[in-house]
């Protein structure tokens, strides 16, 4: 089932649709136009409860002074670029910087920040919201025209399938991702520090005092960054391992194993208290597991909820951080005549 509605209005007058598809298990899920952002997402419990697992806004206003990220796609370049600056076929781009000196998820007007196109349809796996993104040559910096197409599928089993599609008019480059939080208590007045995860992944990409990667790329083995069984997030988040301090928790890039560009499963999360199971499938080489370091209080979420320290995190599928500097790491470059392709998918059950 799919029903359209007007979340807000913009100041210059631009409506903000609303689409809220439900699966034929009763799961729901809330996507707007502004950012092609998730505001809301059910999934069920071990006694078959459904609850929203996301973290959001319940009106317009926040998501257009939000700096969380709140469910949004990012882009062009999800995460971080060192120096907003780097070099395509010989050429230095400089892109705006929005952290510092550094670029953070694709700028100061990034695309979690404008009006996508849309429109919804039932498909044979379930309701559908397809949704485009139209980036000028120069936007941000970034050379080409690019047109990103992100389509969310609500499956029957319960998945959210988020597919993307990018093309270009002259080499530029492409690492979108969604950026949603969770919480898979359901309440989010609780802190995620009791869920399990676990990360298909042996290595990671160290950082420096920018959360900027140093160019390593390190083992996990020994370090309290190793998610290579279920461990609960807060078990070794407050360990004296310098890399934890510098992100104030976690907030790193770890590399898939097995990655040869096919959808694989990247991390599985589960909350013991409600039984609430995540998987994480992608065909990235890469994903951002963040704690939610720097939620503070001052963000009022939904039910007028304030969002405090570690009370969501993000598992962001993407190529590495600051990939257009690091040429030996997987190409983010989309040349004319390429089309950018990514699939990731969040499947819920319980356990």
């Amino acid at each position: 089932m799919i029903v359209k509605s007007i979340f807000g209005r913009l100041d210059n007058g631009n409506d903000v649709r609303m689409y809220t598809l439900t699966n034929k298990l009763g799961a729901e899920v809330k996507i707007i136009d502004f950012g092609a952002t998730v505001v809301s997402l059910t999934a069920p419990d071990r006694d078959n409860h459904y609850a929203d697992v996301v973290l959001g806004y319940d009106c317009l206003e926040g998501y257009i002074n939000d700096s969380s990220y709140f469910g949004s796609i990012v882009g062009r370049n999800a995460n971080r670029i060192s120096k907003a600056e780097f070099y395509l076929n010989g050429i230095k781009y400089k892109v705006s910087a929005n952290e510092g000196e550094n670029q953070l998820h694709g700028g100061k007007v990034g695309f979690n920040k404008v009006i996508w196109k849309s429109e919804a349809y039932e498909t044979k796996n379930g309701p559908a919201v397809k949704l485009i993104c139209f980036s000028p040559d120069g936007d941000q910096g970034y050379p080409g025209n690019l047109t990103l197409t992100v389509v969310y599928t609500l499956s029957d089993d319960n998945e959210l399938i988020i597919d993307y599609n990018g093309i270009t008019d002259k080499p530029t480059v492409l690492n979108a991702s969604n950026h949603t939080y969770f919480n898979l208590s359901g309440m989010f007045t609780n802190t995620i520090l009791n869920h399990l995860l676990k990360i298909n992944s042996k290595f990671y990409t160290p950082i420096n005092k920018e959360l900027i990667p140093t160019s390593e790329i390190a083992q996990t083995d020994n370090t309290p960054l190793d998610f290579s069984k279920p461990i609960p997030i807060g078990a070794r988040i407050n360990d004296n391992f310098e890399q934890l301090k510098i992100a104030n928790g976690y907030d790193f890039n770890w590399i898939l194993d097995n990655y040869n560009g096919v959808v694989q499963e990247a991390a599985d999360l589960y909350e013991p208290v409600t039984g609430r199971y995540l998987q994480v499938y992608t065909d990235q080489p890469g994903i951002q597991f963040y704690s939610g370091n720097f939620l503070d209080g001052k963000q009022t979420g939904k039910n007028q909820v304030k969002y405090n320290f570690r009370t969501g995190l993000a598992l962001e599928t993407q190529h590495y951080p600051n990939s257009p500097n690091e040429p030996k790491w997987p190409s983010v470059i989309l040349n004319p005549g390429q089309e950018y392709v990514q699939i990731t998918i969040y499947k819920f059950s319980a356990k």
